[in-house]
């Protein structure tokens, strides 16, 4: 699976690394080493992923993940120095995929953006049907989301999520099976990820987001997706 890459690192020697290893992969790879280059380059020609450095010049990859997600959902891997569970929350939710901190193996690197790329570039075998949960539409072959027919803006990791949910609606996910089915065995991102994700849902698919009827917490157990009270032929 070859794709466009851009990597988005101030270390020059750093983003030498990833993008030799990215190489390697069979990608196309290009690299800035500021915020302000990295905008410029993904209006010129978006990428298929964007590998980005959180502490950079000009303009810090925070901002570049807020001002990207206001015009794309390509999908961004973060790479940080910072370790604090704030910082990693704070990533997730301005809209970042996947969160890796320094230092890492590029090996690791690699198997998330391999991840990352499956999710959003796979093409499967044969169409897969729409999943509908009440006005809840996912449609896994276009990967568009919409309610009441209107489309709905979603980051990958959200689509993710949703599909897992909109699967077996009215199940009850544990925040721990939702990570899993997000982020793999990652010891740096805890269930906190889960509720940064499901705000941002909720935002997005719930008339009111206060008092949501469609993705519903079930206390002291996780998360389930609900027909919102209109009986659609998913609905449990």
């Amino acid at each position: 699976m070859c794709a466009y890459v851009l990597v988005a690192e101030d270390d020059v020697k750093q983003a030498e690394l990833v993008r030799r290893y990215l190489e390697r992969e069979g990608h196309q790879v290009l690299t800035v080493h500021d915020g302000r280059a990295a905008l410029d380059e993904i209006r010129r020609r978006p990428p298929d992923l964007l590998v980005l450095d959180v502490m950079m010049p000009k303009v810090d990859g925070l901002d570049v993940c807020r001002i990207l997600r206001a015009e794309s959902d390509l999908p961004v891997l973060m790479l940080t120095a910072r370790t604090t569970e704030d910082d990693l929350l704070l990533g997730l939710d301005l809209g970042a995929d996947d969160y890796m901190t320094k230092p890492y193996s590029p090996r690791e690197l690699m198997a998330r953006i391999r991840t990352l790329l499956r999710r959003t570039q796979g093409v499967a075998v044969r169409p897969e049907p729409a999943l509908t949960v009440g006005a809840l539409t996912v449609d896994r072959a276009r990967h568009e989301v919409s309610v009441d027919g209107r489309e709905i803006e979603c980051t990958p990791g959200e689509f993710q999520m949703l599909e897992l949910m909109a699967g077996q609606p009215g199940r009850v996910f544990t925040r721990e099976q939702i990570l899993l089915h997000l982020h793999g065995f990652d010891r740096y991102i805890t269930t906190r990820a889960v509720d940064v994700h499901v705000m941002n849902l909720r935002k997005k698919i719930e008339p009111e987001p206060r008092k949501p009827v469609r993705l519903i917490t079930v206390h002291g157990v996780g998360y389930k997706l609900d027909d919102g009270g209109r009986g659609g032929r998913n609905a449990p």
